[in-house]
């Protein structure tokens, strides 16, 4: 095969691979528009390093898996068939089917919480369904209008290129934009770096927001040069939580609470689901789904009453009154086998065991009624519980016991400072966070959106699909762990500093 400079075929080659990168750079500036919705999904970072990190990996890791695309696809095309033609309608079609998966992966990612995979596919495939189900006719002519408009795109982009070649090979704006983005990729990879050897983790808890994202970490580069204290690098690390006996303290004189409702709340623990079913059926109960509550009982009641995870439990285990009621009284207990009963007549809230629940007798007020999870070797389950008081039931977020209990207090009561101040929990009437954290049997438990992270005393962990159960092959968070221990030991005596 003749590949002069004079022959026809390696004209056409060259003319190629120099549409080949206008191309690219059309398809970067969409890339860069779509992965947007990445940095929109998380919490934005709060340092001007987190932010800068963000913004320069932003346009360098988009634009490198770009250029990757290209090399991968349409250069070896241009090569081994260069029929300008051919190529441009190859092209626009590979493009077209790149941009929609990343962009299918943007989807979920803002919706789940992590990126396409296989061990993810089920939660995946019913994501897609269930807003499919809602509105067949919109959903599809969104999602086909969508395909159609970045295949019109990426044909006027490669036709134009193409047309105006000769015109395009005299700008100078490739040479700076390429210098840039390498710039901007040498210079995230080295702040990465820093930022790992120094447990900044305002930057690394950025490693999972793009998609294919890999960083160079610093741990096996710099201890191979011996340029790291690993000791240090560990201890900075560390997510240990052996000794969980811990202390609670909080802040005195806590707020006085005053009940703006003399209507009290009712809240009624089942053993089984179908005594709350019938029961739900007779009160006109509302079910509100995602109910992460642990499958031990004990933890589970505890949550419920005192507001705070069991990872407390020990420190209360001599308190007759949860330190939420203890200054007014506000809270009675009977009938449930795991804590004492706390006999308090007229208190704004009451927590009674269904077994004596007296059926004959109209409950007024708000109701909220669950049932413990069914015995099993999981850490935790998901349920629903029912309830005439919450209008959080369309909330696609888990909920937990001790977000009841302190929506109770901070909603119904209208004390929302003394919530604040002596439990771990969220306002369900009025919180849209999709995160939270648990303790029981001596895991740590911390969900974001749809994935739960269990993490053990002895530093195994795995994550889970928090809907449908299954594990998700996924490194550890390591900055979303340390940030969710912070919230966990809000009233330890004993702190912990990352």
């Amino acid at each position: 095969m003749n590949l002069t400079p004079q022959s026809p075929f390696s004209s056409k080659a060259s003319q190629l691979l120099s549409w080949g990168h206008w191309f690219t750079f059309a398809n970067i500036g969409l890339v860069l528009l779509i992965s947007i919705s990445y940095l929109l999904a998380d919490k934005p970072p709060t340092s001007a390093l987190g932010g800068f990190y963000m913004l320069i990996t932003w346009l360098s890791h988009t634009s490198f898996i770009t250029f990757c695309a290209f090399v991968l696809t349409i250069f070896p095309l241009s090569l081994v068939f260069p029929y300008p033609r051919h190529i441009r309608g190859m092209a626009a079609l590979l493009a077209t089917c790149g941009i929609s998966t990343l962009s299918l992966d943007a989807f979920v990612y803002f919706q789940l919480g992590y990126h396409l995979n296989i061990q993810a596919l089920p939660e995946i495939l019913s994501l897609l369904w269930g807003k499919f189900s809602v509105s067949p006719i919109l959903v599809s002519v969104l999602a086909v209008g969508f395909i159609l408009a970045v295949f019109v795109f990426e044909l006027l982009a490669g036709n134009r290129a193409w047309r105006h070649l000769a015109e395009l090979k005299q700008y100078r704006f490739p040479k700076y934009a390429t210098a840039i983005l390498v710039s901007c990729f040498a210079t995230s990879h080295s702040i990465h770096i820093w930022a790992d050897a120094n447990a900044y983790f305002d930057v690394t808890k950025q490693d999972n927001i793009l998609p294919l994202s890999y960083p160079t970490t610093a741990k096996t580069l710099l201890a191979r040069h011996d340029l790291l204290d690993i000791k240090q690098y560990e201890q900075a690390r560390d997510i240990s939580l052996t000794n969980a006996q811990s202390q609670f303290a909080f802040n005195r004189p806590l707020p006085k609470c005053l009940p703006q409702n003399e209507i009290p709340a009712t809240v009624v623990v089942f053993e089984q689901h179908a005594a709350l079913t019938a029961f739900a059926n007779k009160y006109q109960l509302q079910p509100t789904a995602q109910l992460l509550q642990p499958s031990d009982h004990n933890d589970a009641i505890f949550n419920l009453v005192y507001g705070l995870p069991a990872y407390y439990k020990s420190a209360m285990s001599q308190n007759e009154q949860p330190p939420w009621s203890s200054e007014g009284q506000l809270v009675s207990v009977s009938g449930l086998s795991f804590i004492d009963d706390i006999d308090v007549k007229e208190a704004p809230i009451k927590i009674i065991s269904a077994n004596q629940l007296n059926t004959d007798k109209n409950i007024e007020g708000p109701v909220i009624a669950f049932s413990l999870a069914p015995h099993s070797t999981d850490i935790v389950y998901n349920g629903m519980f029912y309830s005439n008081y919450f209008d959080a039931v369309d909330q696609p977020t888990f909920k937990q016991l001790h977000d009841i209990m302190y929506t109770l207090v901070a909603s119904h009561l209208g004390c929302p400072q003394l919530a604040t101040s002596t439990m771990l929990g969220r306002d369900l009437k009025h919180s849209i966070s999709n995160e939270g954290v648990n303790y029981t049997q001596g895991v740590l438990v911390a969900f974001r959106k749809d994935r739960i992270t269990l993490v053990s005393q002895d530093g195994s962990y795995k994550n889970v699909s928090g809907t449908e159960g299954f594990a998700i092959d996924q490194k550890l968070d390591i900055p979303f762990l340390i940030n969710n221990i912070k919230v966990l030991k809000k009233f330890s005596s004993q702190k912990h500093t990352p």
